[in-house]
């Protein structure tokens, strides 16, 4: 197993799917424990689904509008694989969770039934923009369904900077939003901006959604994104020791499922979902035996 390893991380780009998966379980963790105690699996589904809007959109400018507009440098720009589908999924991805969560606190309306509609919208808008650009694009199922295998340097450095801003974020406002999870009426009291913190809380989401959607794909977003929390939610109770917790949960996770997808050339997003899936049914088992202990 160890030199099996080792020969698996002798390839490049074995190296960048690791540094990847760690880098993709810091914002996971942390972010995925305000998800659970907030209980907004549901929303964060929505934003991960209309994300693929933006993917959509970034295709149609790479190709059909940028040649258009620009010559020169911008058309070797345009080359560069990856930028503009993460840059349109990241500014679709912030506009779905702020409209989300407008609708979630303005209006009277099934919440439910409105997040349904705008999560198919944003598929549908992706579909419509994919069909408007010219070719067909061979990785665009890799968005869908994740290839950390395929993740370059560039789209490393833009992974860092987001989960830096998630960190930082998370850093500067850990009072508020742990009011606001646990007690949002106190937390209003004390005259702390709830809405505006829920905002930030989804806007983070979205940031996290666009960080996932390299490693496991947007089918599988809301699984990564929620079962290290929920299995350190069964243990800890205090909000940092679970988004810790979390964390090294992710890293172990994205960790065996890369080996596993290496070592049984298995598709690596399904893989690091099927580990994580077995170790939640596993706390399911361990629970009542550590309890009884």
């Amino acid at each position: 197993m160890i030199q099996s390893i080792a020969d698996a991380l002798s390839y490049t780009f074995m190296q960048n799917a690791l540094i990847a998966g760690l880098l993709v379980s810091v914002a996971c963790g942390i972010i995925g424990a305000l998800v659970v105690v907030n209980r907004i699996v549901f929303i964060s589904g929505g934003i991960a689904h209309a994300a693929y809007g933006g993917i959509g959109l970034g295709y149609l400018f790479k190709y059909n509008l940028l040649p258009t507009l620009m010559a020169g440098s911008a058309a070797a720009l345009s080359d560069r694989p990856g930028y503009f589908p993460i840059a349109g999924a990241i500014l679709f991805s912030l506009l779905s969770a702020l409209a989300m969560g407008w609708v979630q606190r303005r209006t009277r309306q099934r919440t439910d039934t409105v997040i349904g509609v705008m999560w198919a919208i944003g598929m549908a808008l992706g579909i419509v923009f994919v069909d408007l650009t010219q070719g067909y694009k061979v990785d665009l199922m890799s968005y869908l369904f994740g290839s950390i295998l395929a993740v370059k340097r560039g789209e490393l450095v833009v992974i860092l900077i987001l989960d830096l801003i998630i960190v930082g974020a998370v850093m500067l406002f850990y009072k508020e939003l742990l009011a606001l999870s646990f007690d949002e009426t106190f937390a209003t009291v004390q005259n702390v901006p709830v809405d505006a913190i829920y905002l930030l809380l989804l806007c983070m989401i979205a940031l996290t959604v666009v960080m996932l959607m390299r490693v496991v794909g947007l089918i599988l977003v809301i699984a990564m994104l929620t079962m290290p929390a929920a299995i350190a939610g069964r243990f800890v109770r205090d909000l940092k020791r679970m988004m810790a917790l979390a964390v090294g949960l992710g890293l172990v996770f994205t960790t065996l499922g890369l080996w596993v997808s290496y070592a049984w050339n298995l598709t690596s997003g399904a893989a690091i979902i099927l580990v994580s899936g077995s170790g939640y049914l596993l706390s399911l088992a361990l629970k009542p035996w550590l309890s009884r202990i």
